[in-house]
């Protein structure tokens, strides 16, 4: 099983990172270093007071937390399988001697490894572009490193759903969107247990809580009623074991037609 992962990861590693789409998204995720580029230069002039790091929490993490992530994951999770049904390239996939259950898993870490990339990259450039002056310390990047990891927990936990819609619909986009950017947008700000039927809920409460009272990511807790920290990374582990394991089980089992 772990030999069929991995050829199907590497296949779709090596024809993805070459895609049109792979590009489409690099510069989607550099809009985040340019925008940076631009508060930097407005800073130097003297028109923009706050701290770079007040800037890249309360600015640039509202652009990673509520729109890339969920962009990313929502177009490749839910084309995992509308895209071999689109390239008539399902019968042959299906035919060769690797077992359903192996594709959709290779898929999906060829996927994540691409748009983990694209994440990566611009988190750490644009918190160095609004950071990196006289002032700056190394240990400054451990921040970088936690917010990376939430933002890729995030990420692995959206593609995870959205490969299961892309298994299960006929048209996963739709419904992805009014997942990714109608319910995950309005639910997490509202009061109560309801805002737990989101999975942005449990990112924001992996974010440190001092931001709230210091001003620093302000918007992202407004109503945020907090998970403690270990039960959210153990939901979010959950959401992507659950909805990879269902994405497998469907396809496994599922007959596809094409469309005229």
């Amino acid at each position: 099983m772990r030999e069929e992962i991995g050829r199907v990861f590497s296949l779709y590693f090596f024809l993805g990172k070459k895609s049109g789409r792979a590009r489409t998204f690099f510069l989607l995720s550099s809009a985040a270093v340019l925008m940076a580029l631009i508060i930097r230069t407005y800073r130097l002039a003297g028109h923009w007071t706050e701290d770079g790091q007040v800037v890249f929490q309360n600015f640039l993490m509202v652009f990673f937390l509520q729109f890339l992530i969920v962009l990313l994951g929502l177009f490749y999770g839910s084309s995992i399988v509308v895209e071999e049904l689109d390239n008539r390239t399902l019968p042959y996939l299906t035919s060769r001697p690797v077992r359903r259950a192996a594709i959709i898993l290779g898929k999906y870490l060829a996927y994540l490894s691409l748009a983990t990339v694209m994440l990566v990259f611009a988190v750490l450039v644009s918190y160095l572009i609004l950071n990196l002056d006289s002032e700056f310390r190394w240990k400054d990047l451990l921040t970088v490193l936690r917010y990376s990891v939430i933002l890729w927990l995030g990420l692995a936990a959206y593609l995870s759903f959205f490969s299961f819609l892309g298994t299960w619909l006929k048209k996963p986009i739709l419904v992805g969107l009014a997942f990714g950017f109608g319910w995950e947008s309005v639910i997490q700000y509202f009061p109560g247990t309801t805002q737990k039927l989101s999975v942005a809920h449990y990112l924001k409460s992996l974010l440190p809580q001092y931001a709230s009272s210091s001003g620093k990511l302000g918007f992202l807790f407004i109503r945020l009623e907090p998970t403690s920290p270990s039960v959210a990374v153990i939901v979010l582990a959950a959401i992507i074991l659950v909805f990879l394991a269902l994405a497998c089980l469907i396809f496994t089992y599922k007959e596809y037609l094409f469309e005229d």
